[in-house]
């Protein structure tokens, strides 16, 4: 009898944690498709566009050598016949499938995708640098979007002696504590980065980037960090998503159109209230998909899913930073680190978190959880039912 196979689709923070953590069980075949052969260090992407970091390890230092790694893109998942496509034409079957397929940048304004620079993957940040590389030091830069990835371009940029100015739309930090925000505030400002606030573009044009006020800014390089979606394989293979692209799952993390698939990381939208995008929510959400599909397996009923926040680490520059502590339901309070010291957590939690893989790897079952116990009352009335035909699977509303 041949061993149940299970097929992870992406090789990110979420697609490892997971693959690692089922190997706990040897009797199960464990495939991680992805369309690159080395992992992608997506919090470091900032430092790849700046020249300081590659962003760059190897999969044989943070995968389990019992995983099988197959380098190729997914093009569609046939549910039904329980198979996917792979862009060069091969064909896989699988008992179970993990979607892990992240998130992208998404470019929803005129003319961004035309003549604005991403930064949400590899590629994207490998084109910037190269970019940058080509244009003039003093040449106007301009960065859109005031959450954290604007802020740590922006700031790496300007930490360069670039001349960079950060369009945040409504606010600069929407997501931090008041204090938190005036703190990164005064350290974009002192590297020199301009910050525009109450304004979002409208649109971007050759060398220009208009704001919805009717300001022109003029711009040789246009950097856009302003909100992800999830990629369009679900949906495109009939799969339900939520308006982000993100597979609609119970609170087992199992999607409500079949629960052979289950979604985890960017991808995943349990009971209509995803987790907040970010690889703090990813390294959890990653064996605890696993988890899932090693109850399945075993015959018993998949726990929900409860994930918690320690806060928000964001690097200013090439040498100071912010942590802004936060609850475990991700909401900031005005507790923080700043300067240099916060540079330095940064830093550790960059490391810890390929470490936390590696560890995961070798002894899977080791990657620690912060559960969020208030998260059932926030979302009890948004709770999803898989459809006719789905195995039942226990809900939000069933949870203890």
């Amino acid at each position: 009898m041949s061993k149940p196979h299970v097929v992870v689709v992406g090789g990110g923070y979420a697609g490892v944690m997971a693959a690692n953590r089922l190997t706990k069980r040897d009797d199960i075949a464990i495939t991680l498709v992805n369309p690159r052969d080395h992992f992608v260090e997506r919090i470091r992407l900032h430092q790849l566009a700046g020249g300081s970091d590659d962003a760059v390890v190897a999969y044989a230092d943070v995968l389990a050598p019992r995983v099988r790694l197959v380098v190729g893109s997914v093009s569609s998942i046939t549910a039904p016949a329980r198979t996917i496509l792979l862009a060069d034409g091969q064909e896989m079957t699988y008992d179970y499938l993990v979607y892990a397929v992240g998130s992208t940048g998404a470019m929803r304004v005129p003319g961004a995708e035309e003549h604005a620079c991403g930064i949400a993957s590899f590629e994207e940040a490998t084109r910037l640098r190269s970019v940058l590389d080509a244009t003039p030091a003093d040449a106007p830069v301009v960065v859109v979007g005031g959450g954290p990835t604007g802020i740590e371009v922006s700031s790496e940029l300007g930490d360069l002696g670039r001349n960079v100015t950060l369009i945040c739309g409504d606010r600069l930090g929407p997501w931090l504590h008041e204090k938190g925000r005036v703190d990164v505030e005064r350290a974009l400002r002192r590297l020199g980065v301009g910050i525009v606030e109450g304004a979002p573009v409208a649109e971007v044009m050759d060398g220009r980037v208009r704001l919805d006020n009717g300001r022109e800014l003029t711009s040789s390089v246009t950097i856009w960090t302003a909100g992800f979606a999830a990629p369009d394989l679900a949906r495109a293979s009939g799969l339900s998503t939520d308006g982000l692209g993100r597979l609609v799952t119970d609170e087992t993390l199992t999607s409500v159109d079949d629960d052979r698939i289950i979604a985890t990381g960017d991808a995943a939208a349990p009971s209509g209230s995803a987790y907040r995008m970010s690889c703090q929510a990813a390294n959890q959400l990653g064996p605890l998909a696993a988890d899932t599909v090693l109850a399945r397996l075993a015959g018993t009923t998949p726990e929900p899913v409860s994930v918690g926040f320690v806060g928000q680490c964001i690097s200013i520059g090439r040498g100071l930073g912010l942590v802004n502590f936060a609850r475990r339901d991700d909401s900031a309070v005005g507790g923080r680190l700043r300067g240099a010291p916060a540079a330095k957590v940064k830093e550790l939690v960059c490391r810890g978190t390929i470490w936390a893989l590696a560890m995961e790897s070798r002894r899977p079952g080791s990657a620690v959880v912060f559960k969020d116990r208030s998260r059932a009352a926030r979302v009890q009335t948004n709770a999803v039912t898989p459809r006719v035909g789905a195995t039942s699977v226990p809900h939000l509303n069933s949870a203890p």
